[in-house]
């Protein structure tokens, strides 16, 4: 299967961009077609790694030869963000335009940001969506192996799996020194993964982890800097009642959820919910990098009602639409009890239940119930919004 034969949703910006994504999700693949005569720097090779980390100066020197305007793409900018500096300096001097992919956050949120700041902007790039993929989208395969096209495109997509597992420790974590105890670490990441799509309890994974509370906190923050891992906030209005603060913790992929906990095989029946609930999410925040589909992305769940709430809620100025996710093949009444609840909602303008059959549906009171390929209709042509 050629992987770079899907059309991606990222666009090329005009001028400098930060480009991140997980390892193997096609930032290379991707830049290297839209910008085929850019002069590429990758800081995987060692000698070159090794060489500016000696002196950065060499940078600014092969950067000097090239002609003003040039594109120029930087692979792993961030094994050496102080390579920014001069970056900043040759978009001002001879406005060289950069393309910077990483895999990590963690060091280019000071370095990067604050020193760019204006002059490249920063998107991201997530695995393959249902979009991208077209008569290629195999929903039971997605669950089961994810859709980070380095994974989809391999022979043995488990053993894949766990080879990316094994990279992310040893070239995420333990080369660039982001953890000072490696195997806390290691005991860490199947039970983070356990939570996935669950109300974060930090308490709870530093007990079954055996490391402290401020630890947890710790990790948690590395999983988001290296973009596996997203916690979704809360809906924080005053309404009538007391709304729920915790986060849910969402993994990027329901491949490396399951490759994090050792699990194989196809998807159990316990898996199924919380791993399609996380694709949905995926879904969600791939789209909203080219569109404005949303100002804010939360989850609803009023405190004195635990068991009522509803998966995400999207909020664009004052209006909202509120999407639950269900992996049932068939409409029952109970899948609508979130929706339902939230009807009085100020500014409700849609509300949408994401199940696994293959109707589309309108129920009495106005819910819209959709397959997963309908959703990505509505997110693909901008019509999620009514």
């Amino acid at each position: 299967m050629v992987i770079s034969s899907f059309p991606r949703l990222c666009r090329l910006p005009r001028g400098s961009f930060f480009l991140l994504g997980v390892r193997g999700v096609g930032k290379s693949t991707w830049a290297a077609g839209r910008l085929p005569e850019a002069h590429r720097i990758d800081l995987l090779d060692e000698r070159r790694h090794h060489e500016y980390l000696a002196d950065a100066a060499l940078f600014g020197s092969e950067l000097a030869a090239l002609a003003p305007g040039s594109w120029v793409i930087v692979d792993e900018v961030q094994r050496l963000p102080g390579l920014l500096n001069e970056v900043h300096r040759f978009i001002e001097s001879r406005r060289l335009k950069f393309a910077l992919l990483g895999s990590s956050a963690r060091k280019l949120r000071v370095a990067g940001t604050n020193l760019l700041a204006g002059r490249a902007v920063r998107k991201h790039m997530h695995p393959l969506t249902v979009a991208e993929m077209g008569v290629a989208f195999d929903r039971k395969a997605a669950l089961r192996f994810g859709t980070i096209p380095l994974v989809w495109g391999a022979e043995d997509r488990d053993a894949a799996l766990d080879a990316y597992v094994q990279m992310y420790l040893r070239e995420e974590i333990r080369a660039e020194a982001l953890v000072r105890s490696l195997p806390g670490f290691v005991r860490f990441l199947p039970i983070a993964a356990l939570f996935h799509g669950q109300t974060v309890s930090v308490s709870g994974i530093a007990r079954d982890a055996g490391v402290a509370r401020t630890t947890v906190d710790g990790y948690l923050e590395i999983l988001e800097d290296t973009l596996l891992a997203h916690r979704l906030p809360a809906y924080e209005a005053k309404l009538r009642v007391r709304e729920r603060k915790h986060p849910k913790l969402y993994w990027v992929d329901p491949g490396l959820v399951r490759a994090v906990k050792r699990q194989s095989g196809p998807v159990t029946a316990e898996e199924i919910g919380p791993l399609y609930e996380g694709f949905v999410l995926h879904l969600l925040r791939a789209h909203a990098e080219e569109h404005t589909l949303y100002d804010e992305l939360t989850y609803w769940a009023p405190l004195k009602a635990s068991r009522t709430e509803v998966d995400f809620l999207l909020r664009r100025g004052r209006e909202f639409v509120a999407v639950e996710v269900k992996a049932g093949q068939r409409l029952i009444s109970p899948m609508l009890q979130g929706l339902r609840a939230i009807a009085e909602l100020p500014g409700l303008a849609r509300r949408i239940l994401v199940y696994s059959g293959d109707r589309s549906l309108c129920v009495e009171d106005g819910i819209d119930v959709w397959p997963l390929e309908r959703l990505s209709e509505a997110l693909a042509g901008g019509h999620l919004w009514p």
